[in-house]
């Protein structure tokens, strides 16, 4: 077989391998391959492969398509990291607004002072919902006689269990109901019967709910007899009176424009 390869010019060729008459192509240059090569005989990490019995070809790749990849993939991460550098750049100087005498501040004291300013603004946020007066849905009615000097303005000694120095007592009562016009005037005629006078009032009104908070406070020595207890019963009764003679009341139309909002299927007596 060797033998016919290296001497095939003085031999005829086999049927199947010679070369049609009148073809310009040299015997040297063609090569006419009848059947399949199996898989093995390809390398898929090289670009030589041999034929069975024939000398072996090479087919040079282009490398440049795997270079333009590489140079797209890092130009496509440095505009990233640009972009994300000038984002953070742009809160920085947002924050730097926000901090006065920032302008020389470096990064790192920056976000330390913009994190004590937070903290600040968190502990304001805490001592303003203490004292903040906002109604909720629930009806509630809170007597307390535990204040403090700085609810009354006045010397509270706490032996006397809301008794201030010049023997007054002193009662908060918190209302929380419903909103209606003679609200008021009924809490002053309810206070007036108990001989007690507000000397501090916050109310606040959303959404057709109401919250009073008051500092009452008897209006004379006549106070002085009675019993703290008696007076703190007495007054969350008629006040709960008051609360739910809100809720009754609710339901009723006072106004053309109240109608026309009011729920189709709603049940109050108009």
């Amino acid at each position: 077989m060797e033998n016919l390869y290296h001497h095939h010019h003085h031999h005829s060729s086999p049927p199947h391998l010679q070369q049609p008459k009148g073809d310009n192509f040299s015997d040297e240059s063609s090569l006419l391959i009848p059947w399949h090569l199996p898989n093995s005989h390809v390398s898929s990490t090289s670009t030589a492969f041999q034929f069975c019995g024939f000398p072996s070809l090479s087919i040079p790749i282009d490398q440049s398509y795997a270079e333009d990849k590489a140079l797209a993939a890092s130009k496509s991460h440095s505009q990233a990291e640009k972009r994300r550098r000038d984002r953070i750049n742009a809160q920085l100087a947002t924050l730097r607004k926000l901090i006065p005498k920032s302008d020389k501040m470096d990064k790192a004291a920056l976000l330390g002072s913009v994190i004590d300013q937070v903290k600040d603004l968190k502990r304001k946020a805490v001592e303003v919902g203490k004292s903040l007066t906002v109604p909720t849905e629930v009806d509630e009615i809170i007597i307390d006689s535990d204040l403090s000097d700085q609810d009354v303005n006045v010397n509270i000694t706490n032996n006397n269990m809301g008794k201030s120095s010049d023997n007054k007592i002193y009662i908060r009562a918190s209302v929380c109901c419903d909103d209606r016009p003679e609200l008021f005037s009924e809490l002053i005629r309810v206070l007036e019967g108990l001989k007690l006078t507000a000397v501090r009032a916050d109310v606040a009104s959303i959404g057709g709910r109401i919250k009073s908070v008051l500092i009452l406070c008897s209006k004379d020595d006549t106070q002085q007899g009675v019993c703290i207890n008696t007076l703190k019963q007495s007054l969350k009764l008629v006040l709960s009176k008051i609360a739910s003679q809100s809720m009754a009341s609710n339901c009723r139309i006072r106004s053309k424009r109240q109608r026309f909002f009011l729920p189709s299927n709603s049940h109050c007596n108009q």
